[in-house]
Parts: C-alpha cells; sequence; structure tokens
C-alpha cells in the first residue's frame, strides 16, 4: 500500500450496497490511504458497517448523510470536505465493487503528473456485461462528445475516476442539477467547458449477479429520461458556449 497522501483520496458515494461494500472498502484501502466512504442514506445496514470497520483503520473514514440525496449530491459532501481538510483530487469510484481497485495507484499517479486535468476511466467490458447498458451508453458518449467539440471523453458514464476538487466543485455549485445519476456525464461535460482537459485510461468494470451479491439502482426507463434531460439542458448550453469552445480547439 502507498504512503498517506496529503492531496489525493479516493472518495466512495454509496447507496445500499449490500455487503459487497466491505470488501470494495478494504479493497481500495489496500491500495490507497485515506478512503472516505459517503453513505448517502442508505437503509441497510451499510453505515454501521462501515462505521465499525473505520473503528479499527484510521485511514478510512465514513460520512453520513442522515437521507438519501444522490450520488452527486453525496460526491459534492465529501469534496467539499476533502478540501477544507487541504486535498486537491479525489478518486471516485462505486461501492459495489465494479470498479477495479488495483488501477487506484495508476490513476492517482496519472493525476498527480497532471493536477490540472480530469483522469477518466474508459471501461473494458466482459462478457457477462449486460447489451442493453453497453450499447445504450454509447448515445451518451456521442452527445458528450458534441457538446465538448470532441474534447476526448473516451466514456462519459464511467465513474471510476480522478477530479481536481476546486473546478468540480466551482462548476457543481454553479448549477442545481449533477445531484443524481446525472453527475458522472454533466460533470465531465461542464469541467471540459470550465478548460479542464480529460486522460483516458483503459480499466474493466465488472458486473456482478445476484447471487453474488451485485446491486443495480439503474432504472432503464427513469434513468434515461434523466439523460436525455440532462443532454438536452447541455446541447442549449453548448450553444451559447460555441465560439468559446471553438476558438479553444483550434488554438489546440
Amino acid at each position: 500500500m502507498t504512503p498517506p497522501s496529503t492531496t489525493h483520496l479516493v472518495l466512495i458515494p454509496s447507496y445500499n450496497p449490500g455487503r459487497k461494500v466491505l470488501a470494495t472498502v478494504r479493497a481500495a484501502r489496500a491500495q490507497w490511504t485515506p478512503v472516505w466512504v459517503v453513505v448517502d442514506g442508505s437503509t441497510d445496514g451499510s453505515a454501521d458497517w462501515l462505521s465499525t470497520e473505520a473503528t479499527a483503520d484510521p485511514g478510512l473514514r465514513v460520512l453520513v448523510l442522515p437521507q438519501n440525496q444522490g450520488k452527486g449530491s453525496a460526491v459534492l459532501h465529501g469534496i467539499t470536505l476533502a478540501a477544507q481538510a487541504g486535498f486537491t483530487h479525489a478518486l471516485t469510484m462505486d461501492s459495489d465493487g465494479q470498479h477495479p481497485e488495483t488501477l487506484i495507484p495508476d490513476f492517482m499517479a496519472a493525476s498527480q503528473a497532471a493536477p490540472g486535468a480530469m483522469v477518466l476511466g474508459k471501461p473494458v467490458f466482459g462478457a457477462e456485461a449486460p447489451a442493453l447498458r453497453v450499447n445504450g451508453r454509447k448515445v451518451s458518449n456521442a452527445w458528450a462528445n458534441l457538446e465538448t467539440l470532441g474534447m476526448g471523453i473516451g466514456d462519459s458514464l464511467y465513474g471510476f475516476r480522478v477530479y481536481p476538487i476546486t473546478p468540480l466543485m466551482k462548476v457543481m455549485r454553479s448549477t442545481r442539477f449533477m445531484r443524481r445519476f446525472d453527475f458522472d456525464p454533466e460533470a465531465v461535460v461542464r469541467l471540459c467547458w470550465a478548460g479542464v482537459r480529460p486522460i483516458n485510461l483503459a480499466a474493466p468494470v465488472r458486473y456482478f449477479s445476484a447471487q453474488e451479491g451485485g446491486v443495480s439502482h439503474f432504472k432503464y426507463l427513469r434513468d434515461n429520461v434523466l439523460l436525455t434531460w440532462m443532454h438536452t439542458r447541455l446541447f442549449i448550453g453548448f450553444l451559447w458556449r460555441l465560439p468559446l469552445l471553438a476558438w479553444r480547439r483550434l488554438k489546440d
């Protein structure tokens, strides 16, 4: 495990992940210090499990929100406290074990080498990945790259990524959106608008069956309606930013 970092932390927003969260957190802790978990109003007992875990592990901090507010809200809560503690970057990952904890040091190293950038995971899917999910994300990726004039977003939905905290807080506080499932794609688009360039690194994604402890809160109709509304808003924002974005792209 790497020595404790004073600039980069792992931040895990968590909502009703079941027992899988303990394996996820322990695996992340084996790779990095510190790890913070934001329990987003979970009702599955995970706040108690994690708090017990943290009492024996000084490298783990657990933040508990009393009510479910959404992934984006949980991330904003975590990075706000992280900034107050002096951290400059946060690697976000899901609590359900789908993200590759062994790549945490590689992503952190890429961020440390280019601190002004965001390091985005570009998912490598296994045979068990649902085809509907794999193919459906291509639509969101196409929109995200259109809305940024092709700045190079490898994947707009994969939540395993390193953010520079200050610009992320700035763009989140500039809008009332980005608080739920729309957080990941809207964050990368708005950060590109703010001049934060993406660095893409390949990363496997794992899908677990219910028998393996897998939990999914994705609702196909609800969340795709949310994404459609999000991209409608972003496209309107893109149109009035188009001259600035085009000027930047010409400079590149």
